[in-house]
């Protein structure tokens, strides 16, 4: 199966994946793979790369972003922690205090950690459909290769179907789409109660 047609078998599931991580694997897994005809070293150079792949996969759930409500473009990113809030790596700019950025991320929760596992769950059905490294690992013919590609998204899809409306997901970490839908804003630009809106006052008149 051609690497650029696994999002579509996956369909909105695959949103559940980093991008980077997604287009890190399928742009590798043909060169590290041999395109499927694997040496000893290629299957431990594949091996390599599934697993960090996977890894990226689970720890991007735990990341989250602000935006600095004076400077729109300035987004912060970091692991979320126990406290709420973020902790980003040494050497980058943490984000300034609360009433400064459009939203402080909340404390980790169960339904990171479900989130998590489901990213590799998906992750993992991205690595089943992708004929190259099946074919490293473990050679399988066409038709079987088809019934995979019927099979598995389905079953994926179904599982996360039930479990994302049970325990949804807010965050907008490294590696997925940001958004600015959450910004708060300014207290000029939130009407009081009982203020008449622009033009009102002027067909009262």
């Amino acid at each position: 199966m051609a690497a650029a047609a696994l999002p579509a078998a996956l369909g909105d599931v695959i949103k559940l994946l980093p991008t980077g991580t997604v287009f890190l694997f399928q742009f590798c897994s043909p060169i590290l793979s041999n395109y499927g005809q694997c040496h000893s070293y290629n299957k431990y150079l594949t091996a390599f790369l599934v697993g960090c792949c996977g890894l990226s996969c689970f720890f991007s759930t735990f990341t989250d972003s602000c935006v600095d409500v004076d400077d729109k473009n300035k987004i912060y990113y970091g692991f979320v922690t126990h406290k709420g809030g973020l902790w980003t790596l040494p050497g980058t700019e943490p984000p300034p205090a609360p009433e400064r950025v459009n939203r402080v991320p909340d404390k980790i929760g169960f339904a990171d950690f479900v989130h998590a596992i489901l990213a590799v769950i998906v992750f993992g059905a991205v690595v089943l459909l992708d004929t190259n490294t099946v074919k490293c690992f473990y050679p399988v013919t066409e038709s079987t290769q088809k019934t995979m590609l019927s099979v598995v998204p389905a079953v994926v899809g179904a599982v996360c179907s039930v479990l994302i409306p049970l325990y949804p997901c807010k965050r907008h970490g490294i590696g997925y789409p940001s958004t600015m839908s959450s910004s708060k804003k300014p207290n000029s630009e939130i009407p009081l109660t009982g203020e008449p809106k622009e033009g009102e006052a002027h067909t009262k008149a």
